[in-house]
């Protein structure tokens, strides 16, 4: 009994600190007005910040994600919170492009990818028998920050500026994180091994990164990232350019699909199988990105329907991705390995918004950018058809 209790004392501390990194998601709001504090600034140099910060995130899983495997996670979760918090204080100080890239960008993503992974990889360990529950609630966490911080952070930055925002929020998320570490415990040998058992198909990342199947899927996965991270890194500027309402309500109405894709999904995963609901999930998306694209004519309800469907599907996608990574190439390293796999979502994090930027900035207007997004989640799908064909075949041969 006091091991149960103990197991979801360590979800909620979880789920906090996901919820704190994902702040990081509420970047369209500091970026509008650090944009009006800073006139000298343009969209496309703010929007790399953001980039860097998410590419950043597969770098801190992919070195933190051996450690946690063999020691567990909670001075990682610890060390995550000093870069998250500090970072964000930095940031409060900076007044020149480089200096955001590195304190927004570099620190403060490397603390997002070592905290994220530590926390969800830990967490599903500790529940081998509800996993499904245990990932999903730890990736809502993640998802569901944006929500709460971007009203509070617009009010900051209404009453008391945009630099002093940042500091405060920092060291308020810092000391978040730090606490919250010190629930990160491994779980011990009976709980992680009771429904779980390495088998002589487990693969380590090297073996995994040679075989064919590891990259198709990675391909699939950057596809599938692209357009949610478009979305989540310019939802104010959306909101601003499509006449959607203020930008404060379309980050949270985009944290809210975010968040509640990870669980939906999930959900219709386990009745229809991860990889029908990866094609489903690319087939919304395109739709969602059609009618964000022509809302102008079709009206209002169809861009915030469109909003809500892209990052829904991103949400799902998220969710998805971890169990695919483990269910190829087995659980006992599902964390370096997944770490690996993640760097497709650190290339979404620079295309999506990059392409954006540029599009916006040369012609005016986001359509490109949207129809672009458009074409990739229709490969994606083509290419997860693809993939499922493949496996089916494998599958036969053995068989045989």
């Amino acid at each position: 009994m006091e091991k149960s209790k103990n197991r979801w004392a360590i979800l909620v501390a979880a789920i906090v600190i996901n919820m704190s990194l994902g702040a990081g998601y509420a970047w369209s709001v500091f970026q509008a007005a650090l944009l009006k504090a800073n006139p000298n600034w343009v969209l496309s140099q703010t929007s790399l910040a953001f980039s860097i910060s998410f590419a950043m995130v597969p770098v801190g899983m992919i070195i933190c994600g051996p450690i946690i495997d063999k020691h567990g996670g909670k001075k990682i979760v610890l060390l995550s919170g000093l870069l998250f918090g500090l970072g964000m204080f930095a940031t409060g100080f900076a007044t020149s492009i480089p200096m955001l890239y590195l304190t927004y960008g570099l620190i403060l993503g490397l603390g997002i990818g070592a905290g994220y992974g530590t926390a969800t990889s830990l967490t599903v360990k500790w529940f081998p028998d509800k996993k499904g529950l245990a990932g999903g609630l730890t990736a809502a966490g993640f998802g569901s920050g944006a929500i709460i911080l971007a009203p509070i952070a617009t009010n900051m930055i209404n009453s008391i500026g945009i630099q002093t925002t940042f500091k405060i929020l920092g060291g308020i998320l810092l000391v978040v994180i730090c606490t919250a570490s010190f629930w990160m415990s491994k779980p011990p040998v009976t709980a992680s091994t009771a429904t779980v058992t390495t088998n002589e198909n487990d693969k380590n990342y090297k073996q995994m990164l040679k075989e064919p199947n590891f990259w198709l899927l990675w391909v699939v996965y950057t596809f599938a990232a692209t357009s949610g991270m478009m979305i989540i890194g310019h939802a104010a500027s959306l909101a601003e350019y499509y006449s959607l309402g203020t930008g404060t309500v379309i980050v949270m109405i985009v944290g809210l699909s975010n968040t509640l894709g990870r669980i939906i999904w999930g959900a219709v995963s386990d009745r229809l199988g991860r990889y029908v609901t990866v094609l489903l999930m690319f087939i919304v998306s395109a739709t969602g990105l059609l009618l964000l694209n022509f809302n102008e004519s079709l009206g209002t309800a169809a861009g915030i329907i469109g909003l809500i469907f892209i990052p829904s599907s991103f949400g799902g996608f998220l969710g998805s991705f971890p169990g695919i990574t483990a269910e190829n190439w087995g659980a006992s390293k599902a964390a370096a390995n997944y770490g690996w796999m993640f760097t497709a979502y650190g290339i979404a994090s620079i295309m999506g918004p990059s392409i954006a930027s540029k599009i916006r900035e040369a012609s005016g207007s986001y359509s490109l950018a949207l129809i672009i997004s458009m074409v990739m989640a229709l490969i994606g799908a083509l290419l997860i058809l693809w993939f499922m064909a493949r496996k089916k075949t494998t599958a036969v041969n053995k068989e045989a």
